[in-house]
């Protein structure tokens, strides 16, 4: 395939960016579309030029790294897929696509189209955790009775692996839907129990100081998500920060 790539530039987070057109030939319908970038950055670098600076590590869609905004969607076109998993056999010969970062204010640029996302790490941190000793005493998991509804909710929660679709996709750049799969992942779980109100309080806090938006209950993240996390999530976190509100 013959594709006309436009991507964003930008040289660093105080520089003007601006979409740059690139011409890519032999593009093969089985590569990945990080693999075509790939491509694309040999060229450039045999012609003495910038490569595009963009994230990726596992390229196994479990990192949650390789965040694009492709055509006007977080990952493209593609469903249930990260962009490490996306082929470009979803496109066709003499397509043109338009390849951006996650835009919003908490994800500011760093080069290109990588990101800095490290606003997701400070919520986690003020509240994704649990306080239960579960070191130099192992016992196995099983001991502890949990009903397998609330075990798979609790599992569908924490395969969010953070990528930030859902603020891409989301017009007010809300977080909600991150931040209540990390609540959800332990306030279904016993374990999770001892400092349930201080998470859930501390986390959307949290959320709300590093600049994220309001949900707009369009429900457009839950269908960009690659994980499929669910708008429940969201519900239940708002049933949790209400009654650790009440509590004081």
């Amino acid at each position: 395939m013959k594709l006309t790539l436009k991507i964003w530039r930008q040289k660093n987070a105080a520089a003007t960016g601006k979409i740059v057109d690139y011409q890519l030939d032999g593009v093969e319908p089985d590569m990945s579309f990080l693999e075509m970038l790939d491509v694309l950055n040999e060229q450039l670098i045999n012609n003495g030029e910038d490569p595009v600076a963009f994230d990726h590590d596992c390229r196994e869609g479990i990192c949650g790294m390789c965040s694009l905004f492709i055509n006007g969607e977080a990952h493209g076109p593609d469903r249930g897929v990260t962009t490490c998993q996306l082929h470009m056999r979803m496109f066709k010969d003499g397509d043109t696509i338009f390849i951006e970062p996650f835009r919003a204010k908490a994800f500011p640029v760093i080069k290109d189209l990588v990101v800095d996302r490290s606003s997701f790490d400070r919520i986690q941190h003020a509240g994704g955790f649990i306080s239960v000793n579960t070191s130099g005493n192992t016992i196995d998991a099983n001991t502890i009775p949990i009903p397998k509804h609330d075990a798979d909710r609790a599992f569908d929660a924490a395969t969010c692996i953070g990528c930030g679709a859902c603020v891409a996709t989301c017009k007010n750049s809300s977080a909600m839907l991150f931040v209540s799969a990390k609540v959800s992942q332990f306030a279904l779980l016993p374990q999770g129990q001892v400092e349930a109100a201080d998470r859930v309080l501390n986390m959307v806090h949290q959320m709300d100081a590093e600049g994220f938006g309001n949900c707009t209950n369009t429900g457009a993240c839950e269908v960009e998500c690659p994980k499929g996390i669910s708008l429940e999530n969201i519900a239940r976190m708002n049933r949790e920060y209400l009654s650790a509100s009440l509590k004081g």
